[in-house]
């Protein structure tokens, strides 16, 4: 059973896909959900250490090793990924069954690998994979968003190349390590490769634009695993830098805002990805052992809640096809167990007192106070009004109540149900007791949540900001236009640079095929006829007949032959 054990989480998953091809459907969705649980329940039996190493081309790769920081990483996403493959089990698609995998595969590779190559492998096995889950929609808008997000995260990518390709040649090892801002260029190309995932305004564009777009079941998955699975390598590679403190809160408040903005239900929980990520974000680079830990909670927590919200989210556009506020309303009634699981992620992700997240956004805040950054405490505070200004009051009020639109619904599965249910299960579990989480964190740092100094700061916060929706609530309401963002940037320049790139360099290829077949006629024209050729005095005009004129095939193969045997002989008597 150790040995078996010791095998990477990653191949567990590779193989389950690889399966997916031959597998009928019924297998297919058992298999999707079994075999994460076993890969999470051998995890859960190693200690901290390197179990699988292997060579290519002089390198050595560490394709697994566990550590205390990278446990907590590997369950959550092993967890969900199950978790959300009952989500999908109704489905009878067996690429997205296949993509779900891979990108599951790639999350949790990237996640115990243990050098620089091997995580780069898996990051870019995570970019092709997910794409996959929005191109598989199979809509103009999803296709152009699916091949807009692949050109993001490849350009991400060859920068997190560049970034490691100098940096081995600055230190000599591919070691994933801690980096310094001292270690100048490869350390700010990795970092920026990085950023891209994390969705790091102004590089975040991809994830508003993809998310909404992809298919019902596979948002669950993008929803948990790229963003998180880049802050567990600001984890390992940038812990205290400072330049994150502050595009933490950047991140933070730059998300509600475009997601009071915003008007489709995915597009609102996308927008708050990138706030509950900035979370994550300053508080690795607070980098004490209090934030740090709280980063990785929070990790933990907002994969919870927020594919349980995500969850809803589907189960109406499953239902009604529709998932703009302009178009939803009334939906209370007929959709209220829907309602109930949203609202229990709703209340998780706004942070209240026993639900999941506030044990772990609670943590961030407070260390933010004790390392004595008053300002980047009140603006993460600041950022929790519009997380339940949105999604805990604008979302339900807007799509569950509202003006009843008379909408057709449609049956949602059960096993839709079931994942919801788990999900709401569990982001109540670990805000009821949160030992069972703070067990599992990496650092030292003892940290009470349910202290009366926080819920005194937590009750009155999300009180007004109650009040303040119910009185401005007709103005909030969603507007059937699209807020512009920095994708506007090259979205707008892409005619231009259309213009300066790609016509030129179409026009040298077109010069160069037509340069080909003049040459092609010409030779064509020259050598048609070689009779005339080789006998000009008996005019160009002269009829070619290949079977008149050609040496009969037995004289080649018997001269090929001939020479054949002779280097046959000399080789041997040369010996």
């Amino acid at each position: 059973m150790t040995g078996i054990a010791e095998l990477p989480p990653a191949l567990w998953m590779a193989l389950a896909a690889v399966l997916m091809v031959v597998l009928p459907k019924a297998a297919r969705a058992g298999v999707a959900v079994v075999v994460p649980l076993v890969a999470l329940a051998l995890l859960t039996r190693l200690e901290p250490g390197t179990y699988l190493t292997a060579g290519l081309a002089g390198f050595e790769l560490v394709l697994f090793e566990v550590t205390k920081l990278n446990f907590v990483f590997g369950v959550i996403f092993l967890l969900i990924s199950a978790v959300a493959a009952i989500y999908a089990w109704h489905l009878d698609d067996r690429t997205q069954q296949v993509a779900a995998l891979l990108y599951g595969a790639g999350a949790v590779g990237v996640t115990f690998a243990g050098d620089f190559l091997s995580l780069l492998i898996f990051w870019e096995l995570m970019a092709v994979a997910s794409a996959w889950l929005v191109f598989a929609r199979k809509t103009d808008d999803s296709v152009r968003a699916g091949f807009r997000y692949l050109m993001v995260h490849f350009a991400g990518g060859s920068l997190l190349l560049g970034g490691i390709i100098l940096h081995h040649a600055q230190t000599g090892s591919l070691e994933l390590t801690a980096l310094s801002p001292e270690q100048g260029l490869p350390a700010w190309l990795i970092l920026l490769g990085v950023a891209v995932n994390v969705a790091l305004p102004p590089l975040h564009a991809w994830l508003p634009d993809a998310y909404p777009r992809a298919t019902v079941t596979g948002a669950i998955f993008m929803s948990a695993l790229t963003t998180k699975s880049a802050v567990y390598v600001l984890l390992v590679l940038f812990a205290g830098w400072d330049l994150l403190i502050y595009a933490g809160v950047a991140m933070a408040l730059y998300g509600v805002v475009y997601a009071v903005l915003a008007n489709d239900i995915r597009q609102i929980l996308a927008y708050h990805i990138i706030s509950q990520v900035g979370y994550m974000v300053a508080g690795v680079g607070i980098g004490t052992a209090l934030s740090m830990n709280g980063a990785a909670a929070h990790a933990y927590s907002h994969i919870l809640y927020k594919a349980l919200l995500f969850m809803g989210a589907g189960a109406v556009i499953q239902a009604t096809g529709k998932s703009k506020l302009t178009e939803l309303g009334g939906l209370a009634r007929r959709m209220k167990w829907v309602l109930v699981l949203f609202m229990i992620g709703a209340f998780s992700i706004s942070g209240f007192p026993l639900f999941n997240g506030f044990i772990s956004k609670s943590m961030i805040v407070s260390a933010a106070g004790k390392a004595h950054l008053d300002g980047v405490m009140l603006l993460l505070l600041l950022a929790s009004v519009g997380t339940f200004l949105h999604t805990g009051l604008k979302i339900p009020v807007f799509t569950f109540w509202g003006q009843d639109r008379k909408l057709e619904t449609r049956p949602i599965p059960r096993n839709m149900y079931v994942a919801m249910g788990i999900l709401a299960f569990l982001c109540t579990l670990y805000g009821v007791a949160p030992g069972l989480l703070y067990s599992m964190l990496p650092f030292e740092a003892e940290y009470h949540p349910y202290t009366a100094y926080h819920l005194v700061e937590t009750v009155p916060l999300l009180t007004f900001t109650f009040i303040g929706f119910w009185v401005l609530r007709e103005k909030l309401a969603g507007e059937p236009y699209l807020a512009v963002d920095t994708d506007w940037f090259y979205r707008r320049s892409a005619p231009w640079a259309d213009r300066l790139l790609v016509g030129p360099v179409n026009a040298c290829f077109a010069a160069g095929a037509a340069l080909r077949g003049r040459v092609v006629a010409f030779v064509e024209r020259i050598w048609g006829n070689p009779r005339a050729w080789f006998r000009p005095g008996r005019g160009a005009s002269e009829t070619f007949d290949p079977d008149a004129e050609r040496k009969p095939l037995a004289w080649s193969l018997a001269a090929i032959l001939f020479f054949s045997v002779v280097l046959s002989l000399l080789l041997y008597f040369g010996r």
